[in-house]
């Protein structure tokens, strides 16, 4: 039912929102260029990779060393209204009717993430990730990255048709206030570099008993 679902709203999206779509690919284009869409491998169902597909909303801008100037200096105006109305990722239907992605389910990350997970966070990928999920409505990127496994993970142990019909009205007022599009200080969100220690229970305890 939940596939069956997908591919009815991703052909529904795709059909309605084509002339949006095509202003968007030629803005971008006079804008910035090409290429018009961002594409990146990343970490499917079972962290198989696919290829995401995107809106471009960053310039291919590099500093004197070779390496990426940072998000923030690359984000196009053009590309802060795609990301604050949520236009950049209507590419990501067609990653829907391929079964690369869900409508709703944990955001697909990078790959280099992948080796930076603990065993509980590695759970997020029992299921496909989604255009939006239930961190999304949670804060989306202004919740730090351990809340938001946290809640990954909550959503694929929960997962049922009801919760994911939330998920998408909720989104949709999401988009309409525009909120949690970035991390405070960050044009987008931080780079994971792994969890944060968990605090030893037992040695805290003995600690607070000698004192």
């Amino acid at each position: 039912m939940k596939r069956l679902i997908d591919v009815f709203l991703a052909l529904v999206v795709l059909v309605v929102f084509a002339p949006v779509m095509l202003v968007v690919s030629v803005v971008i284009w006079l804008d910035s260029g090409l290429p018009i869409l961002f594409r990146q491998q990343r970490p499917g169902r079972f962290e198989i990779p696919f290829i995401l597909m995107k809106f471009r909303t960053m310039k291919n801008t590099f500093a004197d060393d070779g390496s990426p100037l940072p998000d923030g200096m690359r984000l196009t105006t053009v590309g802060k209204w795609l990301r604050k109305l949520s236009l950049d990722e209507l590419p990501q239907m067609l990653n829907v009717l391929k079964g690369d992605m869900s409508i709703v389910g944990p955001r697909p990350l990078l790959m280099e993430y992948l080796s930076l997970y603990n065993d509980e966070q590695h759970k997020r990928h029992n299921v496909r990730p989604g255009i939006t999920g239930w961190a999304q409505i949670n804060g989306r990127n202004s919740v730090d990255w351990d809340e938001r496994f946290k809640l990954d993970v909550w959503y694929v142990q929960n997962q049922c048709l009801t919760l994911d019909l939330k998920i998408m009205l909720m989104t949709f007022l999401k988009v309409l206030k525009r909120e949690g599009i970035s991390a405070d200080g960050s044009a987008t969100m931080e780079k994971f570099t792994g969890s944060k220690p968990q605090p030893d229970t037992d040695a805290q305890t003995n600690t607070d008993t000698k004192t």
